[in-house]
């Protein structure tokens, strides 16, 4: 009988265990909402009267691609356009199997161009580098396959510019995005790094790399993820960006100081989480050396992004997030209640070892130990309701509470029926999609836990542009 009092000890663990998440997501919540009421008015000014100066500090725009024919073109057509005084596109093509570059060569007139540049992160060999005859600012580095890391450090030895954005192939940028994102850099000189809100793109109206609308899949798969990202983005990036305690900044859209990545040692090739191990490394160095620093992030700038709708590519997308952040943390478990004391090392990491990486694991063990005391009698039904329902509801109550900030925000969604769609998709994705999830990200960690080495994986892409007939 003593097993029984051990699984009904668990049990009231992870209603504490859920209680102390709620509260601490509480409190993000509220720094999350009181940070964007400051800034509305900020956001109402236009970009033409306040931000465009003409003495932005120049960038250069990385984006690396590994079989990505299918949208590359779209992306580098929105980078182009991208409104900004002075920016460079660097295109690092990653030893791709299929036509990537072939796309390229033919949309944007590319010519062999022997240019030389300061090796300061090693690489794989690069086999070219080209410019186009069309766009001047467009270069794309051609090399042999080594991985989203190498090709990001291959990208950061031939930019030019004090400041790199790492952008995906698979994604474009609102217009003016870099004039958002580059102000934390101009309003403190203590900036290193900085990120914004990524959005999905499945289901807009996409033209010659421009989105002219905002809408929502087909698939009920990616609607969840809109979901996901909403709460990630608005909750998890904007809660711990004021008290410099920012752990990830996404891969998909990030603005850099280049020479400061360059110093920590750039992006690690042995992680398949490399921005965020980037980031949390930056924590971890900068502050063991006493240097000031800021690690922020704006709402504003929007990049958008397609996200899987099988659930093949899904599952290899959320095992390898989960891998990522199990090699984040670990690699830099030195910045766990690191001196000097500050927010990252003392307050998010525990947060994220905690309420990140062991809540799949803490939640898949209730499930089945509550079955199990279920079964043998040992709890009453009326108590393994209630268990149920504050996981669930408290997953419903995060989800709600997301799409209403972004409501009150941002309102990308205009339609009221895509508000009702998402909304019954807050309450759906408890029963099933989010079960499914725990059970991918332990995989995640059991891979971790082995030592397995993985790469980007296969994503089935499809092309960006709204076709038309």
């Amino acid at each position: 009988m003593a097993i029984h009092y051990v699984f009904e000890g668990f049990i009231w663990f992870l209603f504490a265990y859920v209680i102390v998440h709620a509260l601490a997501q509480i409190a993000i919540s509220a720094l999350t909402y009181g940070i964007i009421r400051r800034d509305m008015q900020f956001r109402r000014v236009e970009v033409n009267e306040f931000l465009l100066t003409g003495l932005e500090p120049p960038i250069s725009v990385v984006i690396p691609a590994y079989n990505e024919e299918a949208t590359i073109v779209t992306s580098v057509r929105s980078m182009l356009q991208l409104r900004y005084s002075e920016h460079e596109v660097i295109v690092v093509n990653d030893g791709s199997r299929d036509g990537t570059l072939r796309e390229l060569v033919q949309a944007f007139d590319l010519e062999i161009f022997p240019q030389a540049y300061h090796v300061r992160l090693p690489t794989q060999q690069v086999r070219g580098v080209y410019r186009s005859a069309s766009h001047p600012s467009l270069r794309v580095v051609d090399k042999e396959n080594g991985g989203k890391a190498d090709a990001i450090n291959c990208g950061i030895n031939a930019a030019r510019y004090p400041l790199f954005c790492c952008v995906d192939a698979d994604s474009i940028l609102d217009r003016d995005s870099l004039l958002h994102v580059v102000q934390p850099f101009i309003h403190d000189a203590r900036t290193v790094a900085c990120g914004g809100t990524v959005r999905l793109a499945n289901g807009c109206d996409v033209k010659s790399g421009n989105l002219l609308k905002a809408g929502l899949p087909a698939s009920w798969l990616a609607r969840f993820q809109i979901l996901e990202y909403l709460r990630g983005f608005l909750f998890g990036r904007m809660g711990w960006s004021r008290p410099n305690g920012l752990l990830i900044i996404s891969g998909a859209f990030g603005l850099m100081h280049k020479d400061t990545v360059i110093k920590v040692g750039g992006y690690r090739h042995q992680t398949i989480g490399e921005d965020m191990e980037l980031i949390v490394r930056m924590h971890r160095l900068l502050s063991k050396k006493g240097r000031p620093y800021r690690i922020s992030y704006v709402p504003e700038p929007v990049c958008w992004t397609q996200a899987p709708e099988d659930s093949q590519t899904l599952k290899n997308q959320r095992v390898r997030w989960q891998r990522g952040l199990s090699e984040s943390l670990w690699l830099n478990r030195g910045l766990l209640l690191a001196r000097p004391p500050g927010v990252a090392g003392w307050m998010a990491f525990p947060y994220f070892l905690l309420f990140e990486w062991a809540a799949p694991l803490l939640e898949f063990l209730g499930y089945l130990v509550l079955a199990w005391l279920l079964v043998s009698g040992a709890v009453s039904v009326t108590i393994g309701l209630l268990f149920l329902a504050l996981a669930l509801g408290f997953g419903v109550l995060l989800s709600t509470a997301a799409l209403l900030l972004e409501e009150l925000s941002f309102h990308i969604y205009p339609r009221k029926r895509d508000l009702l769609i998402l909304f019954a998709c807050s309450v759906l994705e408890n029963f099933g999609y989010r079960q499914i999830n725990v059970v991918w990200r332990i995989a995640g960690t059991w891979q971790w836990l082995r030592g397995k080495q993985g790469g980007w994986g296969v994503m089935q892409r499809k092309g960006m542009e709204t076709k038309r007939t």
